[in-house]
This record gives structure tokens, C-alpha cells and sequence, in this order.
């Protein structure tokens, strides 16, 4: 099945299910390049970490974060949609893993949680295949619901601009001649992820009664660079990461990144 095949699908969990046959999660991360998105992700969330707290971890896809944290001994929760994927984290839970694997929709599933349960919770997917607004309001809502009134919810979204930028300068010329986007306003149509520029993320966040902590461009640029990031010696992939680091937080970098994570908090 083709992308045009699933994009003509009505059953939204079939069309995400179809979606990862042809993209691979579980090897996304691999290379130097790609896995600036996750060494990013984890120095953040590690900040707020503390023994003893409760994570959720809803679109855990293949694990990466599920796994990586209850290997070091929290509590964790994961709750994926591909039946596939969910199948992979159960395959690479070890037995003193406290780590709980659910099969299904992350806002179904939300709905049967109670209140305030987890101290830190994990949105790095989600909203990445939710197009409609109602839909996206009431994850980011029933995530606050969920969350204790002290702890930190991670969200993630596909950056809409900087998509533009590297569908044409890295994987298709022509994009900006054929690429389905609109023309005028460079909004690239939500399919096969949902996009949004800074802004509609903020709203989105701030729409929902949540404070933005930090807002971080969590790759930059380095899915348009990475055949040259790939490249580097170990000392100077090191020296990039600090530079990395050094930008992803500065206001004048947040739009010139593939993934945005935003760190929020209750009002």
C-alpha cells in the first residue's frame, strides 16, 4: 500500500497503523544525526526527573523513552496505537522493567486514568497524527487532567516551516513546484503527520490552560544536514551536541528545527 492508498483510508487508527508500515519507527533514531532528537529529549526531561515519579508515555511508538527510563527504574506507562510497535516494547521489557504496555488510542485511554496520576508525562507523538482541533484539544486537556498539579508535560510537534525547507533542499528538488502545500501560505497539508508552526503550537498549548516552561528545537537542523553530521569524527559530533545545546533554547533558532518539545505545567 502507497501513501496515496492510505490517505484515501477513513478509519483514522487504520490509516496511522498503515502509515508506520511504510515508515520505519523503530530505526528513526539510528544514525548521529537523527538521535540528536532523543539525547535533546532525555537532557530535558531529565531535569524534572526524581526518584519515585510516575511517567506516561502516550505514542511510545517502538519504546525508546519507555524503555530507556524504566531501565533505570521508574514507573512507567506506555501506551501506543500500532499494534505492531506495542508488540516491539513488549518484546524488549525485561522482567524487572516496571513497565506497563497498553495497546491502544492515547485519548481513549486517557479517559479511563484518573486524576492527577503521573508526575511527568510523555506527548511526542500524538499530536502528530491528530488533525482535527477538537481532537487535539482534548488530548492536551485530558493530559493536564491526568498530570499532578507539580509535574511537567512534555508535547511535541512537527515543525510546518522548517518541513518546507528540507523536503526541498535534502529529499525532493521539486517539492516546491509539486509538494502539497498551500502556495500562498506555505501551510504543507497535514498528511502523513499533522504540521504546525510555532504559533499554532503555542495556541494550541496556551488554548488549554497550560504554561509554556521552555520551548526547544529539539533536532534544528540536523535532518537537513545529516549527511554531513553523520560524517564527523567522535570528538566533533560531541563538539556539535554542545553546540546543539547551545542554540536549541534561543528564540531566533525555535523555527529552524524539523521537531519542536515544549515543557509545560499547570496554571
Amino acid at each position: 500500500m502507497n501513501l496515496e492508498e492510505i490517505y484515501k483510508m477513513e478509519n483514522e487508527e487504520e490509516r496511522i497503523s498503515a502509515i508506520y508500515d511504510i515508515f520505519d519507527e523503530a530505526s528513526r533514531l539510528d544514525s548521529k544525526a537523527a538521535n540528536i532528537e532523543f539525547i535533546t529529549t532525555v537532557k530535558y526531561i531529565e531535569q524534572y526527573l526524581k526518584p519515585g515519579m510516575k511517567i506516561l508515555d502516550l505514542g511510545a511508538g517502538t519504546g525508546c523513552y519507555s524503555l530507556y527510563f524504566a531501565k533505570k527504574g521508574y514507573e512507567v506507562t506506555a501506551v501506543e496505537l500500532v499494534k505492531k510497535h506495542a508488540a516491539a516494547i513488549k518484546q524488549s521489557k525485561t522482567e524487572e522493567m516496571n513497565l506497563t504496555i497498553i495497546q491502544g488510542n492515547a485519548v481513549v485511554n486517557l479517559k479511563t486514568m484518573e486524576d492527577g496520576t503521573f508526575d511527568l508525562i510523555l506527548c511526542l507523538g500524538p499530536l502528530y497524527h491528530l488533525a482535527k482541533q477538537k481532537d487535539r484539544e482534548e488530548c492536551v486537556t485530558e493530559i493536564k487532567r491526568v498530570c499532578t498539579n507539580d509535574g511537567r508535560m512534555f508535547f511535541a510537534f512537527v515543525n510546518n516551516d522548517m518541513v518546507i525547507t528540507t523536503q526541498t533542499m535534502y529529499y525532493d528538488s521539486n517539492y516546491l513546484e509539486t509538494g502539497r502545500y498551500n502556495r500562498q501560505t506555505f501551510k504543507v497539508n497535514d498528511f502523513p503527520f499533522v504540521f504546525d508552526t510555532l504559533s499554532s503550537a503555542r495556541e494550541l498549548i496556551n488554548g488549554c490552560g497550560l504554561t509554556i516552561e521552555k520551548e526547544i528545537a529539539s533536532d534544528g537542523m540536523n535532518e537537513l544536514l545529516q549527511d554531513k553530521v553523520n560524517a564527523l569524527s567522535d570528538a566533533a559530533y560531541r563538539q556539535w551536541l554542545k553546540y546543539h545545546f547551545y542554540i536549541c533554547e534561543k528564540p531566533e533558532f525555535l523555527g529552524a528545527s524539523n521537531h519542536l518539545l515544549f515543557v509545560c505545567r499547570q496554571d
